[in-house]
């Protein structure tokens, strides 16, 4: 990635981090953990790879992307504001009552979803059911999922997996958000679905293993799905729950849990340090 480019993304990373926070510490509610672990991914996505027009969130020839970890909609949503699908002041409303930003993502009220999640295992099932559609048209636009690894405990995922094999969907991309933790706890004490790489590759996938916050290698990952051809992608993107938070990094306590305003200062300090850093260098 250009260095330019890649400093551009961090600094966008950074403000996604900030804004995660703040939307859920307004709300005392959310999924902060698994928010903040995704935020590379989704950086890359939208500030250099996704093709898609703010000014025309359902333009026919864009590029869809689909959060099949609904809950982390803080993520989602941090990043939608900053492209320009909707003012990020809206986002103090997240979680309110009068705010078209709820809790799991609705395409039916929020510009830039692509489809409505919350159900896990639903969103890749769609993102399979897109990626076909667009053989079927003969339409250049990609799909691009994103799951939780907790998510992996659902029968759904592997029936959708066996499909984008077995129909060939190289049109598709799905990131593995692999930070090991969930509501419960260590995932493989909850209902362990180890080893990924290894499931995935035996159901047909072309399965890429990177540092998921390490935006260069994110942004090799994405040439390398598109130049894979029969076979969709999916990239196991290793993270840590909580990311860009020291107290919250590694702590499946935040999975689902507000902070306070002390907590939620001293990660809004943390995350502006490191902003300021990065915009000085």
């Amino acid at each position: 990635m250009d260095q330019n480019k890649k400093r551009e993304t961090e600094i966008f990373a950074c403000r996604m981090r900030r804004n995660i926070i703040e939307q859920v510490f307004s709300a005392q509610s959310g999924h902060p953990g698994g928010s903040l672990s995704s935020a590379d991914v989704l950086a890359v996505l939208y500030n250099v790879e996704l093709k898609v027009d703010p000014s025309d969130p359902a333009w026919p020839e864009r590029d869809r992307f689909v959060l099949s970890k609904g809950h982390c909609t803080p993520a989602l949503y941090a990043a939608l504001a900053q492209k320009g699908f909707f003012p990020e002041e809206d986002l103090s409303g997240f979680r309110q009552i009068h705010s078209y930003l709820q809790g799991h993502p609705s395409m039916r009220s929020v510009p830039g979803v692509d489809m409505s999640t919350g159900s896990l295992g639903q969103g890749i099932s769609a993102s399979v059911g897109m990626a076909m559609m667009g053989k079927l048209d003969e339409k250049d636009y990609r799909v691009y999922a994103l799951l939780g690894d907790g998510e992996l405990q659902e029968g759904e995922v592997w029936e959708a997996f066996m499909a984008g094999a077995h129909y060939k969907l190289d049109n598709l991309t799905a990131f593995l958000d692999h930070n090991g933790l969930q509501i419960d706890g260590d995932i493989k004490e909850v209902m362990n679905p180890e080893n990924v790489c290894e499931k995935f590759a035996a159901f047909g996938w072309n399965v890429i293993n990177i540092d998921g916050h390490d935006l260069d290698a994110i942004y090799d990952a994405i040439r390398q799905a598109k130049a894979c051809k029969g076979k969709p992608t999916v990239v196991v993107c290793e993270t840590h729950k909580g990311q860009g938070v020291s107290f919250m990094k590694d702590q499946y306590g935040w999975h689902g849990s507000a902070p306070k305003q002390e907590q939620r200062d001293q990660a809004i300090a943390e995350i502006d340090a490191e902003m300021a850093r990065l915009q000085e260098v």
